[in-house]
């Protein structure tokens, strides 16, 4: 049996994604800046999609901006609107839990001058809002939060935040890193406050190698890429046409019966949790129920390396991730769970267990028994070594 719970990394495109993935590049495969009909056949699949995606936001279509990932969402959004913004100030905001496409992008910004400042995280991996509200200043030009987090599924306070910003400093931009949480939520950026939202593709049965940026219109923001201008010169680049299309299908199907399956998926996540907190020396990171995503379950089996405990499950055909995919190559451990508290031991037992919309119980039962099974037998090797 092959279990796959390794969605936060990626998810398996959908078999309506693929199909117009196909046809784009086969049949409709014209570069969508030709005047001839196969450019406009496939300037027809960037308008559809970008509909799509601007319907399910209730924001305008010029206010998405289509990039190859959610790295380059992020990037676009915080060096594009740093740079756009630093006459009227140079002080940015973020938290110390952030994906390292913004993690990294600070710090890149930090050398330009910019001061940042990170707010820290409780147990739970929310941000204080009373800290944030005293960090916000004159030259505050931007605040970028996660709404999801992608290690342990902390879901931050994204209203009150919005709210916060505009109470405090109503010309602060409010960049929102919605990676994990779009295709978990409905959001909608102007009943939030946000200005800017990265998304990824891929997180949502979608193909890699294509993301978008929503950025509120008025917000100024610089482009990163330079070229020929395409896409009202804030992305220049020959559209990704099958990407585009293949991202606007899965949009549309993601969010089709969406209280039922995110309900589903709730319900998959807490048996799951109820299953491993049973098990002795064994602590879950993420909370149960609405507290946190429906997706991520981030567990510490204390006593076996995460590496260790990865590999097992594997051979059992379980797929699993010891952290942000990412960042996975990274030496130093993970400053989300440092963040958190997570003593050293912990640190370096932890695994992530993410779920999409096609996992199964039957899935999670092979996944528990086997759990039950490995976890003994890896503390008794360990301890012989």
């Amino acid at each position: 049996m092959e279990v796959y719970l390794d969605n936060s990394a990626t998810t398996r495109v959908s078999e309506k994604v693929k199909n117009i993935i196909i046809k784009t590049m086969t049949e409709d495969f014209g570069n969508p800046s030709s005047l001839h009909m196969k450019g406009v056949e496939a300037e027809r699949y960037v308008k559809e999609a970008r509909e799509i995606i601007a319907g399910n936001l209730k924001v305008k279509d010029k206010e998405i901006i289509f990039t190859s990932c959610g790295t380059e969402s992020n990037n676009l959004a915080l060096i594009g609107m740093a740079m756009a913004n630093k006459r009227q100030g140079n002080h940015i905001i973020t938290t110390s839990i952030e994906h390292a496409s913004v993690s990294n992008t600070m710090k890149y910004l930090k050398e330009q001058g910019f001061d940042i400042t990170y707010l820290k995280v409780d147990k739970e991996g929310h941000i204080d809002l009373n800290e944030l509200r005293e960090a916000i200043n004159d030259s505050t030009i931007i605040v970028s939060v996660m709404y999801v987090n992608n290690e342990i599924g902390a879901v931050e306070p994204v209203r009150e935040i919005g709210k916060i910003i505009k109470e405090k400093n109503p010309k602060t931009i409010f960049h929102a890193d919605a990676i994990q949480a779009f295709g978990k939520y409905k959001i909608y950026p102007k009943k939030l406050n946000i200005d800017a939202l990265s998304v990824s593709g891929h997180k949502i049965h979608g193909p890699k190698g294509i993301g978008f940026l929503y950025v509120s219109e008025g917000i100024k923001i610089k482009p990163v890429i330079i070229g020929g201008g395409q896409q009202n010169g804030m992305r220049s680049g020959t559209d990704n046409v099958p990407g585009i299309a293949g991202l606007g299908a899965a949009v549309k199907e993601t969010y089709e019966n969406f209280d039922e399956k995110i309900k589903r998926m709730y319900r998959l996540k807490d048996y799951f949790t109820d299953n491993i907190m049973s098990l002795e020396n064994v602590q879950v990171n993420s909370k149960k129920g609405e507290l946190s995503a429906p997706h991520i379950v981030s567990v510490s089996f204390i006593g076996v390396r995460s590496e260790v405990m990865l590999h097992a499950l594997e051979e059992r055909g379980i797929y699993v991730s010891s952290g942000s995919a990412c960042s996975s190559n990274r030496h130093g451990g993970s400053a989300t769970l440092e963040s958190i508290g997570l003593s050293r031991e912990a640190l370096d037992s932890t695994l992530r267990f993410s779920f999409s919309d096609n996992t199964t119980k039957e899935e999670l039962d092979y996944t528990i028994d086997a759990i039950k099974e490995l976890l003994p037998r890896l503390r008794v090797y360990v301890r012989k070594k």
